[in-house]
């Protein structure tokens, strides 16, 4: 995942301190998630985003959708992101605060790529591993890319540990071409 913004990554850390002031971790993050859905509409988007709109107009339409929805901190936030013209980052604010949340708890988000779907028994031992390796409570995330051929990677945060037949192959071409020079 790319990082975030420095923007998206300001706002999330205001939002996560006032969130941890306030003992509503869980309420910022599934405010969070549900305005990101909803500002990812082509529609919404290009209504609150027009700065050819004057600000009060575009903020009547934010506060029909998410006025009633949201707790107030949290509709102020995307209020604000809509008068600054950063709408558009509220899923990056989401992402980096769901991180910084999951940072606190102790939670670690591993991506597990496979070349075919993992069973249960293979995602748990994966999980003891991760938990192994970084000392805190692993949450698995699996996609599924046929074109690893056969093994999996795993990123957790900048690292990826790549176990797959494909990665093995690059590295012994990349070995062979070195060898050969």
């Amino acid at each position: 995942m790319p990082r975030p913004s420095t923007a998206a990554r300001r706002y999330a850390e205001a939002a996560f301190e006032i969130a941890r002031r306030d003992g509503t971790l869980d309420r910022w993050a599934d405010d969070l998630r549900l305005a990101s859905d909803v500002v990812a509409d082509p529609d919404v988007a290009r209504a609150v985003d027009n700065p050819a709109i004057p600000f009060t107009a575009r903020r009547e339409v934010l506060a029909r959708l998410l006025e009633a929805r949201l707790a107030p901190p949290a509709f102020n936030l995307v209020a604000l992101l809509a008068h600054r013209g950063r709408l558009s980052i509220t899923p990056a604010v989401a992402a980096e605060y769901k991180r910084l949340v999951d940072r606190e708890r102790g939670v670690v988000v591993a991506t597990v790529t496979s070349a075919v779907p993992l069973e249960p028994a293979e995602l748990e031992a994966i999980g003891v591993r991760v938990r192994e390796m970084t000392g805190a409570r692993p949450e698995i995330a699996t996609t599924v890319d046929p074109d690893l051929i056969g093994g999996l990677t795993v990123r957790i945060g900048d690292r990826l540990i790549d176990a797959s037949v494909r990665g093995r192959l690059e590295r012994l071409r990349d070995r062979i071409v070195a060898g050969a020079r």
